[in-house]
């Protein structure tokens, strides 16, 4: 078994889309409609564009909206990406306009940061050290 899917709640797709490919810097892989202005939309990394698709899924369920505030008022983020440097990172995403909520911090062996999907999401950025 492995992960082939996975996804984030948003609130509008074009708006997710344009954040994760032309802000985070994630490849479109799949567009395809599916009915009421919905689609299957999701996004690679373009390090691994055969690798873990992320559908950026449509937040109309009655439960998304509460459950996406619940943890933004709680700080915790939907889910959490990978990337080398968590501090080159934090100043290449603050410099395209993105809002964090926690700056770098150092843990140990892990440095995450977190910030403002502009989607209704707090994300995570992680770099474990070597």
């Amino acid at each position: 078994m492995r992960i082939n899917v996975t996804s984030v709640l948003v609130d509008d797709q074009d708006k997710a889309l344009r954040f994760y490919t032309e802000v985070l810097g994630f490849q479109k892989k799949t567009d395809i409609p599916l009915g009421g202005g919905a689609r299957w939309l999701t996004v690679v990394s373009p390090e691994n564009p055969d690798g873990v698709e992320l559908l950026l899924e449509p937040d109309g369920h009655p439960a998304a909206g509460p459950f996406k505030r619940a943890l933004v008022e709680d700080g915790i983020p939907f889910t959490s990406f990978a990337v080398d440097d968590v501090q080159a990172e934090y100043e290449r995403l603050r410099g395209l306009g993105v809002r964090f909520v926690q700056e770098p911090v150092e843990m140990g062996d892990v440095t995450t940061a977190v910030f403002d999907d502009t989607c209704g999401n707090l994300l995570q950025i992680a770099a474990q050290k070597a």
